[in-house]
């Protein structure tokens, strides 16, 4: 696909771009996947608040114990 291409303002929606999809030869697929891959990292990678996932499990180990519900009953 040229540049020229990427820039219409042509009305699409995600089942058109599934089926021309589908119409890909299987080596264009592949190249696809790969951006796909690439970008939906790219994109976890930059997100700032996901942070809070990587912390979960330490946060859990630190605070899922009974002294932490014993020092906070009360509130």
């Amino acid at each position: 696909m040229k540049v020229a291409d990427l820039n219409s303002n042509i009305p699409i929606n995600f089942e058109r771009i599934v089926d021309l999809v589908k119409q890909l030869p299987d080596n264009e697929k592949m190249k696809l996947a790969e951006v796909l891959e690439y970008e939906t990292n790219r994109l976890s990678e930059d997100d700032k608040t996901l942070t809070h996932y990587a912390s979960e499990k330490v946060l859990a180990r630190d605070w899922l114990i009974p002294e932490e519900d014993e020092a906070w009953k009360d509130l």
